[in-house]
């Protein structure tokens, strides 16, 4: 049977997320900095959870910017997903592959200052 993704831990995501950006020069402090922008999450609440997809992108605390997270992720659009907790974890994808990819972090945080 196929683990369903919202019943994924986010301690098991997390290493991958850090691994793809480690071998593209960035570091860990600016993944921890895209993602706590986008959950509201502090970097030690990133490094200690081991809440599933669906409970950790439910008490996150999403900014109104991350309505600007556009393009494509595994052949889908972010922005025209229509589940709320699938939409999130493309999100997270998706600033994760920016960072990967050398996009500043204050562009990825569309230029609004964490909390």
């Amino acid at each position: 049977m196929r683990k369903r993704v919202e019943d994924m831990t986010f301690d098991a995501i997390y290493p991958l997320y850090l691994n793809k950006i480690t071998k593209k020069g960035r570091i860990q402090a600016e993944l921890d900095e895209v993602l706590g922008w986008l959950t509201g999450y502090a970097p030690a609440r990133l490094h200690e959870t081991t809440d599933t997809l669906g409970d950790f992108f439910a008490a996150a605390r999403v900014p109104v910017a991350a309505a600007q997270i556009t393009g494509v992720i595994c052949g889908v659009r972010v922005e025209e997903i229509e589940d709320p907790l699938m939409r999130r974890i493309r999100q997270a994808d998706k600033v994760v592959d920016e960072l990967a990819r050398g996009k500043a972090v204050a562009k990825i945080r569309r230029d609004t200052p964490l909390a």
